[in-house]
């Protein structure tokens, strides 16, 4: 029989080697990697966002970098987010890098995750985007530009899955302030200019990543729903969501930041117009990322992973009829006549004009961790709607400008408020626009359809 004064004492024993050494008490943790690439171009190329640009990049005000975030469950399960210091994510891509990650890495479609963050001064590598003309070097600089990325990006996801290594990851959240709606009713019509009473949402979800081996901070995160528009001149600069960043990791030696933008469609920061205001925008939301740090409740998420990727087709309103269009290739406004010329191409070259478009939806369960991935320029209300729709068991963190940034994507009220936003903007592009009116309605449920699909543990109530 063994002593049960001995046993006590051994049980004393076992309890305080844990304490001593928690990390041997511990669960089994994530295992997280990081990577980072420099992608400002080498040599001045016309910027992408402003269509009044009249001339190429003169200088860099702050480089643009790529970031990767590798993700591995216990199960073996990976998921990886790409964050970029650009204009958007063009659908091509997006396919060419689903194809060549999942034949070199093993990585599902689902499992990969490209947001821009929509910076308005960056490279315009999107060929098809140009308005007006057919600059035969621009588009061939671009094309170069666009192959190069290409093949950093796949690079990339490649070297933060080679640094996977134990972690632990944490939900928290913090609001900043500066975002604000721009759709200004006057009678009819909608100006872009600020507007304090329209909705906005101000919430910063980060998700904190530390060590196993020591805590240290290895990566953080985080999210704001607001046009990275501060600024617009001749230089290359990540805007406020590039100093964000880099004032992160300047406060944290060793870990990197990543951005992932929002539904910020419809808002812009505020003040805006100068390089000193993009630094201030970019301190204060690295001021509520430090908040978020420090916050409680935090959220431990456990170390489980699902991910589901759906195609959902939008489709347009009936467009306008081609001797609309033949009328309108002699406007005086030179985007609307190189809109009709571009729809009058594609009838001619197809025999009619588009009317629908596939575009990629993505849902994520990290731990009890809803992540909804929207493409697109989506505006606030598909955030706040998501997140009273898919809320309840556990944090819901939602991103636009994701895998496929190809237009605006109004909700029902914009769209029926009409705007820049709820379809005008389409006259700088291929579309026929405005979409449908069923267009917020086939997103949501594609969106709960993924639900459905999507099956992870929910072990607690979330922060709220």
């Amino acid at each position: 029989m063994i002593n049960a004064s001995r046993c006590s004492c051994l049980l004393l024993l076992a309890t305080a080697a844990c304490v001593a050494n928690p990390l041997q008490a511990q669960s089994p943790t994530w295992k997280v990697g990081v990577a980072t690439v420099k992608v400002t171009p080498p040599a001045s190329m016309w910027m992408a966002g402003y269509a009044a640009r009249a001339k190429p990049s003169e200088g860099v005000a702050s480089d643009l970098y790529c970031k990767a975030l590798a993700l591995e469950a216990t199960d073996g399960k990976r998921f990886v987010f790409v964050t970029c210091d650009l204009i958007g994510i063009p659908r091509g891509l997006r396919e060419a890098m689903e194809s060549e990650v999942a034949e070199r890495f093993k990585l599902p479609p689902e499992s990969l995750l490209l947001n821009a963050s929509h910076t308005h001064c960056g490279p315009e590598f999107r060929v098809k985007s140009y308005v007006v003309g057919d600059d035969a070097e621009r588009a061939k600089q671009a094309h170069a530009y666009g192959d190069d990325l290409r093949g950093k990006l796949v690079e990339l996801v490649g070297r933060a899955l080679a640094e996977l290594a134990p972690a632990q990851l944490t939900y928290v959240k913090a609001r900043c302030g500066f975002a604000m709606n721009r759709r200004t009713p006057t009678g009819e019509t909608y100006k872009n200019s600020p507007w304090s009473e329209g909705p906005v949402d101000h919430d910063v979800p980060v998700l904190k990543v530390t060590a196993s081996e020591d805590g240290a901070l290895r990566a953080v995160l985080f999210g704001y729903g607001c046009h990275n528009t501060t600024i617009g001149f001749y230089q290359f600069c990540a805007d406020y969501a590039g100093f964000a960043q880099q004032y992160i990791e300047e406060k944290h030696p060793g870990a990197t930041a990543l951005f992932l933008m929002g539904c910020g469609g419809d808002q812009n920061p505020y003040p805006r117009g100068e390089l000193q205001l993009s630094r201030q925008h970019g301190r204060s939301l690295a001021t509520a990322v430090e908040a978020a740090l420090g916050s409680s409740p935090a959220f431990e998420l456990t170390p489980t992973l699902s991910a589901g990727l759906k195609r959902v087709t939008l489709e347009f309103a009936e467009p306008k009829p081609k001797a609309v269009l033949e009328r309108e290739l002699q406007s005086p406004n030179k985007y609307e006549a190189s809109h009709a010329r571009r729809l009058l191409d594609q009838l001619k070259d197809k025999g009619k004009i588009e009317t629908r478009y596939d575009c990629p939806l993505q849902l994520v369960q990290i731990g009890s961790l809803t992540l909804a991935a929207f493409p697109g320029e989506t505006v606030v209300d598909y955030s706040l709607r998501t997140k009273r729709e898919l809320g309840g068991d556990g944090p819901v963190w939602v991103a636009g400008y994701s895998n496929d940034v190809f237009g605006y994507i109004p909700s029902k009220r914009v769209l029926l408020e009409g705007g820049y936003e709820g379809g005008g903007a389409f006259v700088y592009g291929s579309f026929p626009g405005p979409f449908a009116v069923d267009v917020e309605d086939r997103l949501m449920t594609a969106l709960e359809e993924l639900r459905t699909e999507i099956s992870a543990d929910r072990p607690q109530k979330a922060p709220r």
